[in-house]
């Protein structure tokens, strides 16, 4: 059997544009490590919170990434980030990371923390023999990985995204992470230079997985 090369697939979008939904349906139709980077900077928010660092205290901030160790466990398919080797829990998804999780992630000290962690999420895909790896975010097409084999950018009007996010029982404002993601100076959430821009509005989430799994296999099998 020839060798098969390892691939990287980058997922970038606003809360509910469909990331985490169709990269999860990706991972198992490809065989691929799904890492969802949200739930990274959610968990450093949370931890954050929890030491009482508030977001403008930069001295602050850099005194507690300094102290934070990052490992991984797998959950399945997927990359589950330990912070001091315990995982994450319910409460990250809760009202009070949802109110300040944009500020924390804006931050350049943030985001340079989470770097080289997210990177290195290649070799752990590599060292359990996964097909390539598939990562969500919000600039894993433009930093993270900007030579992915695969780079989509997801957007759907606010309104559609503010009811998905609604159905799921979320309670964070589509528009205001929108405005703070997108006007950051540290990798603003944009659609990187040469992505495939997918607008899922109108579409059902198989229509979204099978628009880019189309693309992924025939690629495959050239």
């Amino acid at each position: 059997m020839a060798h098969q090369p390892f691939i990287i697939i980058a997922i970038d979008g606003g809360a509910a544009s469909g990331k985490s939904s169709s990269s999860k349906i990706l991972a198992d139709r490809f065989n691929l490590l799904h890492v969802d980077t949200g739930s990274f900077y959610r968990h450093i928010t949370y931890e954050l919170l929890r030491l009482g660092v508030a977001h403008a205290d930069l001295p602050a901030i850099n005194a507690a990434l300094a102290k934070l160790q990052f490992t991984t466990r797998l959950n399945g398919r997927s990359a589950q980030m330990l912070i001091g080797g315990q995982p994450a829990g319910v409460e990250i998804r809760g009202q009070n990371v949802n109110e300040h999780v944009s500020h924390y992630a804006a931050l350049p000290e943030v985001r340079h923390a989470l770097l080289g962690y997210q990177r290195g999420l290649v070799d752990v895909a590599q060292a359990h023999a996964f097909r390539g790896l598939v990562m969500e975010g919000r600039d894993i097409g433009s930093v993270i990985f900007p030579h992915a084999e695969f780079r989509f950018f997801l957007h759907a009007d606010p309104a559609e995204r503010a009811k998905r996010r609604a159905r799921e029982g979320g309670q964070d404002s589509i528009a205001e992470r929108d405005r703070i993601d997108s006007s950051r100076k540290a990798s603003p959430l944009t659609c990187p230079v040469g992505a495939i821009d997918i607008d899922s509005t109108l579409l059902t989430l198989d229509q979204v997985v099978e628009k880019m799994a189309g693309l992924i296999a025939g690629q495959l099998s050239v």
